[in-house]
């Protein structure tokens, strides 16, 4: 096999060499740096003249330090050289004479004034990324915080995957049956989880979440409102089958809610987490304010019956004031607060998935 020369094509910045050998496919790469300053290159491929042993040598016209970076690609291989001192040379070689096979690297190829504005512009940016985060302070509680957010919904996730789990079984099981006596067997746990959501109020009270506290603060009243008012209260709403899609409605939105933002903790994506918790909502929210409407339409009857949580009036004006047109006056409100969130939610999926294309175009 003939031993023959590639063409190697090179540029230079204060500081660094760059060689660029037009060899693809090398096999058995040799690249060292002799004693008396000289790069040798050794290397199997496929080159100007086929497939051969190509080699060359270079002598610098100054000293370079003998670490040696290089990539193969298909190619070509690209080779990084450190200079010993931060100065401009008048040409590669020691040897005036360039070599037949060397040439610029015109796609790299700067004049030094080119190159010196180039790194001055690196320089002030690197004292102005040391200056911002000088300027930053570090939360010496962040990995407390952390840990905190990453308990709270694993708790959550643990909780509503509990209630999920239960139900579907249960439906499997009895069928139709299980939609009655849903609140009989899960309530305890849905009580725990929605006495712990209250958190998600007062965490971006205390900084802890970037989420909105209005949005937040609709949510859980308002499931709240539906679990200890309506269903809690009242023992003839706790056998009627909407327990059951409500329930079923809300866990479903949780099982994927609350791993998302528990591996968000630790930095860490799942991409079907992630368009699962930023589509399923599309469907959900308004399948489960439908489902709350119709609980809070079946109370009224029963509050007007049995005046609970009416307000009594004095004798000359009547009796009371039923409490169902509270409710009437919330079922108003229920609608309101679907739309408040449905365009927050749209909003956030919006800006994930626009901020997600830009990093990919």
């Amino acid at each position: 096999m003939q031993i023959l020369t590639p063409h190697v094509y090179w540029a230079q910045r204060h500081g660094e060499i760059f060689l660029r050998v037009e060899l693809s496919d090398t096999k058995n790469l040799d690249i060292s740096l002799q004693e008396n300053n000289t790069l040798q290159f050794r290397a199997q491929g496929h080159g100007a003249k086929g497939d051969n042993e190509y080699k060359f040598s270079l002598e610098f016209l100054e000293p370079v330090r003998p670490e040696i970076n290089h990539k193969s690609t298909q190619r070509q291989v690209d080779i990084k050289i450190k200079k010993q001192e931060e100065r401009w040379w008048d040409r590669l070689t020691l040897q005036e004479k360039k070599p037949l096979f060397l040439a610029p690297d015109f796609d790299r190829w700067l004049d030094e004034s080119d190159a010196e504005m180039e790194l001055q512009a690196k320089q002030e940016e690197n004292i102005n990324k040391i200056s911002v985060e000088s300027r930053v302070r570090k939360d010496p509680y962040l990995g407390l915080k952390k840990g905190y957010l990453f308990m709270y919904n694993l708790v959550q996730f643990l909780g509503f995957s509990w209630i999920f789990v239960n139900m579907t079984v249960r439906l499997f099981i009895l069928g139709r049956d299980s939609f009655y006596d849903t609140f009989h067997t899960t309530a305890d746990m849905m009580y725990f989880c929605q006495m712990m959501a209250v958190l998600e109020v007062i965490n971006p009270l205390l900084g802890l979440v970037k989420t909105g506290f209005f949005p937040a603060m609709l949510q859980v009243t308002g499931r709240n409102v539906i679990l200890f008012v309506i269903f809690g209260s009242l023992e003839e709403m706790q056998n009627k089958s909407v327990v059951f899609f409500v329930f079923y409605l809300w866990s479903t939105i949780e099982i994927f809610r609350y791993p998302f933002y528990m591996l968000a903790c630790i930095s860490t994506e799942w991409k079907l987490l992630t368009w699962l918790r930023y589509s399923l909502w599309i469907p959900l929210y308004p399948l489960g304010t439908v489902a709350e409407a119709v609980a809070v339409i079946q109370s009224l009857p029963i509050f007007d019956e049995t005046r609970l949580f009416s307000l009594r009036l004095p004798a000359p004006l009547g009796h009371s004031i039923s409490f169902s047109y509270t409710l009437q006056l919330y079922l108003v409100l229920m609608f309101l607060g679907l739309f408040f969130n449905f365009r927050h939610l749209y909003k956030q999926r919006r800006r994930r998935y626009r901020s997600r294309k830009r990093k990919v175009h």
